[in-house]
């Protein structure tokens, strides 16, 4: 047995003795008063040797039901308590009519009937009635009007009173089985809420990021053990939300009050990738990152929150050192291009060039700076600042430029068997930067060959109106799913596919590519398919 049964079964064994003696007490204390109007108003009563037998036996039953342990013992001796009232109470009315003692015989019907069922009901109504009658056919009373009460009336009144008590009784046990079903339903609710709560908490405490759950009022229901972490490793103390200070991405501009992710997540406000510094300058410092999300009742109302908080301090350094590398090996380029530009410019100055070593010559300058450009914009994507592209705007055919990065291209398409199909005819004229828009524009005819297929195909195609023009790059490569083309964009991007094959790239191309169409007022956009291929589309605008 539980200890939870073990508990009700002995709360059980008191209520039976408690009710045994209420019960009996109650009997007492009615007959009490019956003596004492009887020994005020008519003395001689009390004198009766049948009237003060009768007193004494209910009086010396109200003792034995305080003391004996009626449910440590078989039921049918507690059972014996009211039978043998209702012998008593028959002796008391022997001893005088008058008093009407014969009414106290509804206090034994009742409990017999409360307490043993449909059993108790007769044999107390059976018991009460023979007495009544036993008792007037001994005293030879003769049936009249005047005695028609004692002799059937109060009989049928206990059969009628023990059928109500009856029912009653039988509907509060049934109400008292409910409610004790209830209960054990409740406690077993109790029992697997605090299961899954135990649960809950372990597997929170587990994770290794932070959560806080907060209710509608604002206040915490739920903080794991790595978001105090966060806090403890400050030396701030563990019921503490937030740092009394965060900072920025820049790591040294503090976010304001109203802008901190728990003020922001308490008002219902949903984020993502909340990057916050803690930590002052120049001591010990983690970056986090937190996302929010709103928490609905079942009736649509507000229902607080939870929030979200990862360290993501590894993560910022090792971009942080990928951008360091990446500028330093471009300024180390910078320099013996720079150099290799000069003396190009040099060999060019002399006058006694023959012609095809000049044009040689001013190939490898055009590459040169092309390669130049490409360095800059390293550096640029390697910046942690927000440096922006320098542009030249000047009149300049696209159809030109589109032209001249296709023979760019030619040896490279033609060493997998790729055909380049140039559809742009005629002039196209724009207000442009050229040197940019080839940038653009070799970029994409490499990619579109680099992610082909053997012996693909590679559309070039432009189609204009009066205010912009559309510049199409379409293949017949292996294309991309929704989550690539949905990340092609970000720096140092490259698809699952491409990273586990030998093509090689930086993932810097189409983000450069992105910003310098963005420059000129366009937009660069993507649609591909596994298997069919992707197209570029760039949008310009005809003029600035």
């Amino acid at each position: 047995m539980s200890a939870g049964n073990g508990d009700r079964e002995t709360e059980r064994r008191s209520r039976f003795d408690r009710a045994v003696f209420q019960s009996q007490l109650l009997l007492a204390a009615a007959l009490l008063l019956l003596v004492c109007a009887a020994y005020i108003f008519q003395p001689s009563a009390v004198l009766d040797v049948r009237f003060f037998g009768g007193v004494a036996v209910v009086f010396v039953l109200t003792g034995a039901a305080a003391l004996v342990p009626w449910s440590s013992i078989p039921r049918a001796w507690a059972a014996a308590l009211p039978v043998v009232d209702i012998f008593a109470i028959m002796l008391v009315r022997e001893g005088n009519l008058q008093l009407g003692t014969g009414l106290l015989l509804v206090f034994p019907v009742i409990w017999l009937s409360s307490y043993f069922g449909l059993t108790g009901a007769v044999v107390s109504v059976l018991t009460s009635a023979l007495l009544i009658w036993l008792s007037a056919v001994i005293g030879d009373v003769p049936v009249s009007v005047a005695n028609l009460g004692s002799l059937l009336v109060l009989p049928v009144t206990l059969a009628f009173i023990a059928t109500t008590t009856l029912a009653t009784s039988s509907r509060t046990a049934a109400q008292r089985g409910l409610l004790r079903q209830q209960a054990d339903l409740l406690e077993v609710a109790l029992r697997r809420a605090r299961r899954q709560e135990q649960t809950l908490d372990e597997v929170l405490n587990a994770v290794t990021f932070g959560v806080v759950a907060f209710g509608k009022d604002g206040k915490q229901t739920i903080v794991n053990r790595a978001h105090r972490n966060y806090q403890t490793e400050f030396g701030l103390p563990e019921t503490s939300i937030e740092h009394p200070v965060m900072y920025r991405p820049d790591r040294v501009t503090p976010y304001d009050e109203n802008e901190r992710p728990f003020g922001r997540a308490t008002r219902g406000e949903r984020f993502d990738d909340m990057v916050v510094w803690l930590g002052e300058p120049g001591e010990h410092r983690i970056a986090l990152s937190v996302s929010s999300r709103p928490l609905t009742a079942p009736d649509g109302e507000p229902d607080g929150g939870v929030m979200i908080s990862r360290d993501v301090t590894s993560e910022i350094n090792a971009i942080r050192a990928r951008d360091d590398l990446v500028a330093s090996v471009s300024h180390e380029l910078r320099t013996p291009l720079t150099s290799i530009l000069g003396y190009l410019e040099l060999a060019l100055d002399d006058e006694t060039l023959d012609p095809s070593t000049r044009s040689m010559l001013e190939v490898a300058s055009a590459n040169s700076d092309r390669l130049l450009a490409l360095v800059a914009d390293l550096l640029t994507a390697a910046s942690e600042k927000e440096q922006q592209i320098v542009m030249s705007f000047s009149q300049c055919d696209l159809a030109e430029i589109v032209a001249q990065a296709i023979q760019g291209q030619t040896i490279a398409a033609g060493e997998r068997g790729i055909e380049i199909v140039n559809r742009v005819a005629g002039p196209v004229i724009l207000d442009a930067d050229g040197f940019r828009l080839r940038q653009v524009v070799d970029n994409l005819l490499s990619n579109a060959i680099k992610y082909n297929v053997e012996d693909g195909r590679v559309d070039v195609s432009v189609s204009a109106d009066a205010g912009s023009i559309d510049l199409v790059v379409s293949d017949t490569g292996i294309g991309l799913t929704d989550l690539e083309q949905s990340k092609l964009f970000e720096r140092y991007f490259r698809a699952e596919g491409v990273r586990q094959s030998t093509i090689h790239g930086s993932g810097l191309g189409l983000t450069i590519s992105r910003d310098i169409i963005r420059r000129h007022g366009g937009d660069l956009t993507v649609s591909s398919a596994i298997g069919v291929g992707t197209t570029f589309t760039a949008t310009l605008p005809r003029a600035r």
